[in-house]
C-alpha cells in the first residue's frame, strides 16, 4: 500500500499574471492567480497543522456504488464494481475511516453497518471486501439518498478530510432533479466527492453536475474492466489531500466589483456564485481540499475610472480555512491585483499570456458543451460552426488531449482555420467522453 505521508508539512504560495496597465477610462482588470501547494520547500509560505511522523491527516471516505438493475447489464458491470470498490479499500492508509454504500432508490449500508464507519486496516480491509459479496443489482436510481447516507457517515467523524466516490451507469429517474439539487446544496462544504459514470446510459449533466457541487472531479468509463484502476488512481488522490475547506479570499476597495472568479486549471470550474461574504467589501471562494498541487484562478475585477498617471489596489487575494467559531485559519500567501491607467498604447493594450491562455481555455470548454448540445437538437451547422471553432482553440492553444477527443466526434479539414465536418456516426462512448471532459485544461506553455 502506498505511503503517503511526508517529513514536511504542506506549504502554500500564490503567484499573480497580469497586465496592470489600463488606457484612459479602462475599467477591466483580469489577472490568473496561481496558487500552489506542496510538501515543502516553498519559500513564502504558510505552514498548515503538522501530523505524526509515518501518517497523514485523519480521513474518512464514502465509496458509493450504483446497484440498480441496469448494473447487470452487462454483468461485466456490476463484477467491475466490486473490484474497483475493492482496489479502492486496498488502497486506503491505515487509520482512515470509510464506509461501502450500495446505491439504488435508497441507499444501504454494505460495511460496516449500523450508521458508523469502520477504521482501516488489514482486517477491515478484508472484512469490507468480503462484504463486497453483497453487492447486487436491482432495484432504481435515487443518487440524492446515496449522498444524504454519505454525508451522515462522513460527518459521524471528527476527522480533516471528507471525501466520497460515487460510481453511476444510468440516469437518477427516482427522485426530482429538484431533490438532487437540494441534497448537493445541503452536502456543499461538508464534502467533496468524485463522480463516475460506467457504460453509456448515464446522463452527463447529472454526473458533472454532482462533482461540481461537491468540488470533486468526473469522467466516464466506458468500458467496465477499467473501473479498477481508476478508483485507485481517486482514492490515491484522497489520500494524498493534507488540507480541506481552504477558500480563495478576495478583497476589493469600494467602488470595485467582482465580475467572475474561475478556476481555470486543472478544469474549468466558475466559483463566482459560492461567494460567501467575508466581512466588509470581502468575499470567500471555496476551492476544496489540496494535496500536493497547482490551481490557476481567472480573477475578473471592474474598478472606477480613473486619470492617467493614477494607480490602485484592484483586489487582494489570500487563502484562508474558515473555522467554525467564524474565525479563519490563514494560509499565509497572498497576491495583489494592481490597476495603473497610461496612456501607452503598447503597454495598455498587450494580453498578459496566462490571462490569453485561460480565456481561450474557458471558451474551448463552452463552445464543445453548445457545440455538443446543437449537435443533439438537431442544428447541425450550428453544431459545426462551434466544433470548429474548438478544434481552432485546441490547436491555438495545445490542448492535445481535447484535440483527440474533438477528432472522433469531426472530421478535421483545416485545424488553424477551425474548418471541421461532423461525422456521420459517433460512438456514443466518444461524444459522452468528449462532453465529461470538456473542461479540463492545459496549463500555459512556460
Amino acid at each position: 500500500m502506498a505511503n503517503f505521508s511526508k517529513s514536511n508539512v504542506p506549504q502554500f504560495s500564490m503567484d499573480v499574471y497580469q497586465n496592470e496597465y489600463l488606457p484612459e477610462g479602462g475599467r477591466e482588470v483580469n489577472a490568473i492567480v496561481t496558487v500552489t501547494a506542496t510538501g515543502g520547500g516553498t519559500t513564502g509560505g504558510a505552514t498548515a497543522p503538522a501530523y505524526p511522523q509515518g501518517r497523514g491527516p485523519s480521513a474518512a471516505v464514502a465509496l458509493m456504488v450504483d446497484c440498480s438493475g441496469s448494473m447487470d447489464y452487462p454483468p461485466t458491470k456490476m463484477r467491475g464494481a466490486r473490484d474497483a470498490t475493492a482496489a479502492a479499500i486496498d488502497t486506503l492508509r491505515d487509520g482512515t475511516h470509510f464506509a461501502v454504500i450500495g446505491g439504488t432508490h435508497v441507499a444501504q449500508e454494505v460495511y460496516p453497518g449500523d450508521g458508523r464507519l469502520a477504521v482501516a486496516d488489514r482486517a477491515t480491509r478484508e472484512q469490507a471486501k468480503q462484504a463486497l459479496r453483497k453487492l447486487s443489482a436491482g432495484g432504481g436510481t435515487a443518487i440524492g439518498s446515496w449522498l444524504r447516507l454519505a454525508d451522515r457517515l462522513l460527518n459521524s467523524a471528527d476527522v480533516t478530510i471528507r471525501h466520497g466516490i460515487l460510481l453511476t451507469d444510468g440516469r437518477n429517474e427516482h427522485e426530482s432533479p429538484q431533490d438532487l439539487r437540494a441534497t448537493l446544496e445541503a452536502c456543499a462544504g461538508r464534502f467533496t466527492c468524485d463522480a463516475r459514470g460506467v457504460g453509456t446510459d448515464w446522463e452527463v449533466k447529472e454526473v458533472t453536475g454532482i462533482a461540481s457541487a461537491l468540488l470533486g472531479g468526473a469522467d466516464i468509463v466506458a468500458d467496465p474492466a477499467h473501473l479498477a484502476a481508476d478508483f485507485t488512481r481517486m482514492m490515491e488522490a484522497a489520500m494524498g489531500k493534507e488540507v480541506a475547506d481552504v477558500c480563495l479570499r478576495v478583497w476589493t476597495p469600494v467602488g470595485t466589483t467582482i465580475r467572475f472568479v474561475k478556476q481555470v486549471a486543472p478544469a474549468v470550474e466558475d466559483l463566482t456564485a459560492r461567494r460567501a461574504e467575508a466581512g466588509p467589501r470581502a468575499g470567500d471562494y471555496p476551492t476544496g481540499s489540496w494535496g500536493d498541487e497547482s490551481r490557476d484562478y481567472h480573477l475578473c475585477v471592474e474598478v472606477p475610472a480613473a486619470g492617467l498617471g493614477q494607480e490602485m489596489l484592484a483586489a487582494r487575494v489570500s487563502l484562508v480555512v474558515p473555522q467554525g467559531d467564524s474565525s479563519v485559519q490563514n494560509l499565509g500567501a497572498q497576491g495583489l491585483v494592481r490597476a495603473v491607467w497610461t496612456d501607452d498604447m503598447t503597454a495598455s493594450t498587450s494580453i498578459n499570456p496566462q490571462v490569453a491562455h485561460y480565456t481561450g481555455q474557458a471558451e474551448l470548454a463552452h463552445v464543445i458543451q453548445k457545440g455538443l448540445d446543437l449537435r443533439k437538437a438537431g442544428d447541425f451547422d450550428g453544431a459545426t460552426a462551434k466544433l470548429g471553432r474548438a478544434v481552432q482553440l485546441a490547436s491555438v492553444s495545445g490542448n492535445a488531449d481535447t484535440a483527440k477527443l474533438l477528432a472522433k466526434v469531426v472530421d478535421v479539414v483545416d485545424a488553424a482555420t477551425g474548418t471541421v465536418r461532423l461525422k456521420t456516426r459517433v460512438a456514443e462512448a466518444d461524444e459522452m467522453t468528449l462532453e465529461t471532459r470538456s473542461t479540463k485544461t492545459v496549463r500555459v506553455k512556460k
